[in-house]
């Protein structure tokens, strides 16, 4: 218990130190400052793989498949990439909602850290959930693959370009909840006008941010149970990928129609972890096997989006 306390415990620390110092004030993220803060936070969550060598060898955490030290870190490691993987599509849609309500750039970066703290805690509950299901009905883990691969196949043949999020059902939802204005104030969530108070653009882009990401979840959270039902490491390996996630958006947003291939390596990271679930009774599958899968799904997609011409050019609008 002391270490999820020390691990919560640095996470809020960062965050705290992220909004209050340094981006206190409101602005443009420049693609430099992302490349750096992506490095640090790669880093860190790489680095972590020590530390966990390192409870996992002396004892220190819950370990209820009793994995080997390296076996852990393994696991580690694959989890964090799978959510770091499904993150890209993630940042797609953000750039989207982004662009649809026209958030100024200099704001975007406050929306992402409020949606950082409601992923963190919806994504600790579904992991608790998650494990517990798998724990208590041993048959869940199948329902689990089969969603992955159903997932991969509604990937494979979605067109992201269709997603609108004012004809979206959640914005439609929202504006029966309380009025919007389509008017910004600054960096203000809420503004009063003719004695109403009325939600902004940037509150309704955070809330369909939020509610996208528990989407997303649905997706990532069954996929690292697909490696491990270890709770600290599908914990830590998730929300360090989470952590990441505004700086990784800063800096490929602008590129997402450069590496258009990317979607079918998630494709197929989402069908190998789909059948490793489904399969999981019959067959073994080594760690590293895991790891070597993903790593060259996702070089795939990129050697092929950078080596391919794109036939039909085209580019996410920035604000």
């Amino acid at each position: 218990m002391l270490v999820w306390i020390i691990f919560i415990a640095f996470i809020i620390l960062f965050l705290a130190l992220d909004l209050g110092v340094f981006n206190r004030t409101p602005h443009v993220i420049k693609t430099k400052e992302a490349a750096i803060w992506t490095t640090v936070w790669v880093t860190v969550a790489l680095g972590f793989s020590g530390v966990i060598y390192w409870l996992f060898s002396n004892g220190l955490v819950e370990n209820p498949s009793n994995l080997a030290p390296d076996v852990a870190v393994l696991k580690y490691i694959t989890g964090y990439l799978i959510e770091l993987s499904l993150s890209i599509d993630n940042v797609f849609v953000i750039a989207v909602i982004f662009s649809s309500f026209a958030i100024p750039r200099k704001y975007q970066h406050e929306v992402l850290f409020y949606g950082i703290l409601g992923a963190i805690v919806f994504r600790a509950l579904m992991i608790f959930f998650g494990v517990a299901l798998i724990n208590k009905f041993d048959w869940i883990i199948y329902v689990f693959g089969a969603f992955l691969l159903i997932t991969a196949y509604r990937m494979l043949v979605h067109k992201e370009s269709e997603f609108d999020p004012k004809k979206s059902k959640m914005f439609r939802f929202l504006k029966k909840l309380f009025p919007v204005s389509y008017k910004m104030d600054g960096d203000k969530f809420f503004i009063k006008r003719m004695g109403i108070r009325a939600a902004t653009p940037l509150f309704v882009a955070l809330i369909i941010i939020e509610l996208t990401d528990i989407l997303f979840a649905l997706d990532s959270i069954p996929a690292i149970l697909a490696i491990t039902i270890d709770p600290f490491i599908v914990f830590s390996s998730n929300i360090l990928a989470i952590l990441g996630l505004r700086s990784m958006y800063f800096l490929i947003s602008r590129m997402l129609t450069k590496f258009r291939y990317i979607n079918y390596s998630l494709v197929v990271i989402l069908a190998f972890v789909g059948l490793k679930m489904i399969f999981t009774h019959n067959v073994e599958i080594p760690e590293w096997l895991s790891l070597g899968v993903i790593g060259v799904s996702l070089a795939s997609g990129i050697i092929a989006s950078i080596l391919i011409p794109d036939p039909n050019p085209s580019a996410i609008e920035e604000n």
